[in-house]
């Protein structure tokens, strides 16, 4: 299978494992699963970052280098994209969350997150 964790599940994945659920730990760590992060997130977390949210304090080109070094695959915004997500119903206002299920989507990828929801779009999002 083919996931993209959101960027709250991406930041877990990588400072805060405890905080995944068990069946995000398997999923996350199952070989046979290809792993993706988006660009997308990457900027959330240096805009979020340099904002002082202490949620999203993580150095975005060290994330960046760790988990290309741990076998995921990056995902670049293209418009394809960001076109896309005019067709998600007003069910989350959140923009960097909208994007990544559009890219998921898209990309034919499960994107895999704790925030109820972005999963309630149902396909192209997983709850975990």
């Amino acid at each position: 299978m083919s996931l993209l964790p959101d960027t709250r599940v991406l930041l877990w994945a990588a400072g805060q494992p405890d905080r995944l659920t068990a069946n995000a730990s398997a999923l996350l760590l199952d070989p046979g699963n290809q792993l993706y992060f988006s660009s997308v997130s990457l900027w959330e977390i240096a805009i979020k970052s340099s904002l002082g949210r202490p949620d999203f304090s993580a150095d975005p080109r060290r994330l960046w280098r760790m988990l290309l070094t741990n076998g995921y695959r990056a995902l670049a915004l293209v418009s394809e994209h960001a076109t896309a997500v005019g067709e998600l119903p007003p069910l989350h206002k959140d923009p960097f969350d909208r994007i990544l299920l559009a890219q998921a989507r898209v990309e034919g990828l499960q994107l895999v997150t704790a925030d109820d929801r972005l999963a309630a779009y149902g396909e192209g999002a997983r709850r975990i």
